[in-house]
């Protein structure tokens, strides 16, 4: 009767481990999807314009999906490179997530994805939100330039279509696509009637997606293409009045598709060549400096969200307009941290004293990491003594075949990752993921046949198909429960460093990673450990069977 108890107990206990994770799992996802920035109902004003113009117009030519690496050959992309040796160049950083709409965002608001406030990851057309935050058209809109975009759809949601003189917009990602945007705004390159250009080039990130990623060699006839399109955009120009801004949103990884922390996806190539600027490398930039810089250039107001700055080193600057320059950020970074305090209910130091832009951008990482402290301190304490309680319970749970459970534990960790890391080629990052559906499935797979394997290695060494029916079951439920406690590790560290779900602030991307997916572990390898106890119960039982055949 006891050991028929514990049965039933091991059954209610998976069934309850396999709903807390499909919940908790599924509550992360949308947790992400539906994130808004801490400003999102109470984004900082508009500040002054930082000074005169330095150029007749601006032109941004976006290369979507542009790793830096294929924009360095020459080989690949020599009017790129030609470019940039007579320009301004830098490598940039961008931060995670590393996916397109967030990538924009940062672009033109120069604020970091925590505060933008547009989608962390990419959404349909219809659920894309129109910026929040103050934007460089909309600024550049208030100044009195005219402004024109050339693009992919989803543009014509982010930006304030009233901040717009003209635009054309193409649903297509590829090489179409791209003589379509280029051929629509060639025409208002020429006289300097648009102040504020974007042009934005996809077929680059197609490549990405579609046929192979960099290690196909139709991602390098891509970017060819894409800077044949360049070579057009900047003859279409006159660089002795204008200034050509080059940029992309992400990279990819060797095989295709972008999204979280991986290096590689976070590098991307920045060149500026034309009136104002001085040419050289500058070593490394931020994505949020573009739009600062792009402000400098044009006289506007310096986004109000902006965590970015002008890039002055690479500007011709009279020394009464870098004071305007500096000035005006300094003002934009005090609203800003006025606005970000208030919105996080917390205290932000505003202490002025030279170089007082970075005091305040200071202050407000240390107003955040103080507010994430505050919350990780009781989560801390509860994560702790739940890895202890859990990882005691499974060792002693495990006796007397601790050696065969542990070491069925660890060949089931092995498997899983060799399968999902090598056999498969993903990466611990969003980056991986195509679809939540398909990440469920890879995951539900190699859980399967990573279990199945160590749980026939832990039955066969304890010989648990020679016993009876329950104890065969019993042992069967202490490795899938050793296996589970285990899988917590990863759970309970997520949830003390970012919380159970994603609130105001974004997570750590891979813990946050490792959290979802050995969450969709934790699900799989109850509900497969349950059927395989059964298994293993019908052995005992028609073993059983046999015998009592046998002795009659």
């Amino acid at each position: 009767m006891k050991k028929r108890r514990s049965i039933i107990i091991g059954i209610i206990l998976s069934i309850f481990v396999a709903g807390v994770s499909y919940v908790w799992a599924t509550n992360l996802m949308d947790s992400i999807y539906a994130y808004q920035s801490p400003l999102h109902y109470s984004p900082p004003p508009p500040g002054e314009p930082v000074g005169q113009k330095i150029t007749r117009s601006v032109v941004v030519v976006l290369i979507d999906g542009l790793r830096y690496d294929t924009s360095t050959s020459s080989d690949v992309m020599p009017y790129l490179n030609e470019l940039r040796s007579e320009g301004a160049h830098a490598l940039m950083h961008s931060r995670p997530p590393s996916y397109s709409q967030s990538g924009y965002a940062t672009l033109l608001t120069s604020a970091w994805p925590e505060l933008h406030d547009a989608p962390l990851i990419n959404v349909d057309y219809n659920d894309i939100p129109t910026f929040t935050q103050d934007d460089i058209f909309s600024a550049a809109q208030r100044a009195g330039l005219s402004t024109a975009i050339s693009s992919h759809i989803w543009f014509e949601k982010l930006i304030p279509q009233n901040s717009l003189d003209d635009c054309y917009y193409t649903s297509l990602e590829d090489r179409i696509a791209d003589r379509r945007v280029t051929d629509s705004a060639l025409p208002w390159l020429g006289d300097g009637r648009f102040q504020l250009v974007l042009l934005h080039l996809d077929q680059v990130d197609y490549a990405g997606h579609h046929e192979g990623g960099p290690v196909d060699p139709r991602w390098n006839e891509a970017a060819t293409r894409s800077d044949q399109l360049l070579e057009e955009i900047a003859l279409a120009m006159d660089l002795t009045q204008d200034t050509l801004v080059i940029v992309s949103d992400h990279g990819h990884l060797d095989h295709g598709n972008h999204g979280g922390q991986d290096s590689v996806t976070l590098l991307e190539p920045f060149i500026m060549v034309g009136k104002g600027i001085v040419p050289g490398k500058y070593g490394d930039v931020q994505m949020v400096d573009v739009a600062p810089t792009i402000a400098a250039l044009l006289g506007t107001n310096i986004p109000a969200s902006s965590q970015g700055k002008p890039l002055v080193e690479m500007l011709e600057l009279s020394l009464d307009q870098l004071d305007e320059i500096y000035r005006g950020r300094a003002k934009q970074q005090e609203q800003l941290a006025i606005a970000y305090a208030k919105a996080i209910n917390q205290p932000v130091s505003l202490v002025t004293e030279a170089g007082s832009t970075t005091v305040k951008t200071a202050a407000i990482e240390a107003a955040r990491e103080a507010r994430l402290f505050n919350e990780r301190i009781p989560r801390g304490i509860i994560s702790i003594l739940a890895i202890v309680l859990v990882l005691n319970l499974a060792v002693w749970n495990t006796r007397p075949h601790m050696r065969w459970m542990l070491g069925g534990v660890v060949t089931y960790l092995v498997l899983f990752n060799v399968k999902y890391a090598i056999i498969d080629h993903k990466t611990y990052s969003l980056s991986s993921v195509t679809s939540a559906s398909s990440l469920i499935t890879a995951i539900a797979m190699n859980t399967a046949f990573a279990l199945v394997i160590s749980w026939l290695i832990v039955i066969v060494g304890t010989r648990a198909y020679q016993l009876r029916s329950q104890p065969a079951a019993n042992l069967s439920f202490k490795f899938i429960f050793a296996t589970l406690a285990f899988l917590a590790i990863p759970v309970v560290v997520h949830y003390m460093i970012n919380g159970a779900t994603v609130t105001w602030a974004i997570p750590d991307f891979l813990l946050s990673f490792l959290g979802l997916v050995f969450l969709i572990q934790a699900m799989v390898v109850a509900i497969t450990g349950t059927i395989l106890t059964g298994v293993i119960a019908l052995v005992g039982l028609v073993g059983r069977k046999q015998l009592a055949y046998q002795e009659s």
